[in-house]
C-alpha cells in the first residue's frame, strides 16, 4: 500500500508562449517537492512526454518517495507535454518540427523555467528524462546545448539510424553522462517506423557513445516497451543523478 505522504504532491499546470512552436504555446506541469522553499535552490529534471511521466511514470509520488524516505535531495521536475500525433516530428531528428522544438527547449523553456523557480544554473543540475523518442530527443538536445544539458536519463530510447549517424559524427562526448536502459522483450516492438528491435539499437548506441567517452550506466533486463516497466525504472535512474553523495 502507497504512504499517504507520497501522495500529497504539488503538481502546478502552466504553459509557456513560443515563437518556435507552430501552435505558439506548449502546456507543462511542474513538480514542487516536499518543504519547497523559494530562498532555496533546487536540481531540475525535465521530462519529455510531461503528462505520461506524471500519469503513467508517477515520477511525482516516486520523488516524494526518494525525497522523505530515501535521502534524495528535493528537486522540481518539469513535464513538457506533447501532442501525440506530432510527437515523431518533434521527437525524431529527422522530423520536420524537431529543430524548432529543440530550439524551442534550450532558449524558451530553460529560461522561462528558470525565471519563475529557483533552479541551480549548472549543467549538473539539470537532467533531460525520455522514454523511446523522448529518449532520442533529449540526447539530441544536450547536443545541441551542452552548456545546459549535460546529463540524460533514456528509457528504451528510439536511437534510429539518423540518431546513430549523429552519434558517429562526434568525436568527444566525455562531458556527457547518460543513464540507459531496454528490456530484453523489445527486440521486436511496433513502431510508425516499422518493426524496431531496441535491444539492438540501444546496444549499438551505447557502443557508440562508449567509443566517444560519454559517461552511462547501461542496463539491460526483463520489460517491455511500456510504462509497466519504466516506471519500476525510474527511482534507480532519478538517485544514479539525484542521489547525495
Amino acid at each position: 500500500m502507497t504512504d499517504e505522504r507520497y501522495l500529497k504532491r504539488t503538481v502546478l499546470k502552466d504553459s509557456i508562449t513560443s515563437r518556435y512552436l507552430p501552435e505558439g504555446e506548449r502546456s507543462l506541469r511542474v513538480y514542487l517537492p516536499p518543504g519547497y522553499n523559494e530562498v532555496l535552490s533546487y536540481p531540475a529534471v525535465y521530462c519529455q512526454d510531461g503528462e505520461d511521466f506524471f500519469n503513467f511514470g508517477r515520477i511525482a509520488t516516486t520523488a516524494n518517495r526518494l525525497i522523505l524516505d530515501e535521502g534524495v535531495e528535493p528537486f522540481i521536475i518539469v513535464g513538457v507535454d506533447v501532442d501525440k500525433s506530432k510527437r515523431t516530428s518533434e521527437y525524431s531528428p529527422d522530423g520536420e518540427r524537431h529543430a524548432d522544438y529543440v530550439r524551442f527547449f534550450g532558449e524558451e523553456l530553460v529560461p522561462y523555467i528558470e525565471s519563475k523557480y529557483p533552479i541551480r544554473r549548472e549543467p549538473s543540475q539539470r537532467l533531460l528524462a525520455g522514454d523511446s523518442l523522448g529518449g532520442t530527443v533529449s540526447f539530441h538536445i544536450a547536443l545541441s546545448y551542452p552548456h545546459l544539458f549535460t546529463r540524460v536519463m533514456s528509457l528504451s530510447g528510439a536511437f534510429y539510424d539518423r540518431s546513430r549517424e549523429i552519434m558517429e559524427q562526434q568525436s568527444d562526448l566525455s562531458w556527457l553522462q547518460l543513464y540507459m536502459i531496454v528490456g530484453l522483450q523489445e527486440t521486436a516492438f511496433e513502431t510508425d517506423r516499422g518493426t524496431m528491435d531496441f535491444v539492438a539499437i540501444n546496444r549499438d548506441a551505447r557502443d557508440l557513445l562508449k567509443a566517444r567517452a560519454a559517461v552511462f550506466s547501461y542496463k539491460e533486463m526483463d520489460g517491455m516497451h511500456q510504462w509497466g516497466f519504466w516506471q519500476q525504472e525510474i527511482p534507480d535512474a532519478l538517485k544514479y543523478f539525484l542521489e547525495t553523495e
